[in-house]
């Protein structure tokens, strides 16, 4: 989220995952702006010091809901409302939303009733964005495979495994069938992703599309972190009950 932030700052404009466009009826563009911007960095940079937490991570995850249901939610309703795909950046809002509320809650929400929603929220952004992803795999089994390094083979293969992968992962979480370990394994699994696929792709080149990937290095690194969170929280985690 800090980084977001600063890419927001580098970029002089919203980065598209935080804000798709900015809305024609709303007033004061450089104060969102900047108030966005340096927000997103406090907000990170608290919740990594381990300073009031609970307050900044539920205020961002508020703050990042809000957007999608003003904002996200119109907007692609009026631009791309039949594109699965388009509907991307809105998922991934919905889950860095839920992750925030995640690590807002407790270590121990079982012994808390009130932090329950909170983990449940995280735990069904994420099982609904990477279902919908894995089923993405299929549907642009092309595109996808594009994106897997040249070094490893079996492109197509790697392609439909882990959108085959993403769905159980979304299910299990859903459904409560192994959620921690399903939880586990995709956090796990992202984070691989983020090492052989994202970091050398943004180095490749850092500059198109306002940098557009690392934004992916900072949504793969938050997702990884959201799912090993879940991990903790989910009931049945060590120290939960």
């Amino acid at each position: 989220m800090a980084a977001i932030g600063v890419q927001h700052l580098v970029n002089a404009d919203f980065v598209a995952v935080i804000l798709p466009s900015f809305p024609a009826w709303a007033p004061w563009r450089p104060f969102w702006f900047y108030s966005c911007s340096l927000g997103l960095i406090a907000a990170g940079a608290a919740i990594c010091a381990g300073w009031r937490t609970r307050s900044y991570a539920t205020v961002l995850g508020s703050a990042l809901l809000v957007l999608i249901l003003l904002v996200d939610i119109p907007n692609q309703a009026a631009t791309a409302m039949g594109s699965l795909g388009a509907w991307n950046n809105t998922l991934k809002a919905l889950t860095l939303s839920g992750g925030a509320f995640a690590v807002a809650a407790s270590p121990s929400p079982e012994a808390n009733p009130w932090d329950r929603p909170f983990v449940s929220f995280g735990c069904y952004a994420m099982a609904l964005t990477v279902a919908i992803f894995g089923v993405e795999h299929f549907l642009y089994a092309a595109f996808v495979a594009d994106l897997v390094p040249s070094w490893i083979p079996w492109h197509l293969f790697w392609t439909y495994f882990c959108g085959a992968a993403l769905v159980a992962a979304g299910a299990g979480m859903a459904l409560n069938v192994r959620a921690r370990l399903a939880a586990n394994l995709l956090g796990s699994i992202i984070f691989i992703w983020l090492l052989v696929l994202h970091i050398p792709r943004a180095v490749a080149d850092p500059v198109s599309g306002h940098g557009n990937e690392w934004t992916s290095v900072c949504e793969a690194l938050s997702f990884s972190g959201i799912c090993l969170v879940l991990g903790r929280r989910l009931p049945g985690a060590p120290g939960s009950r």
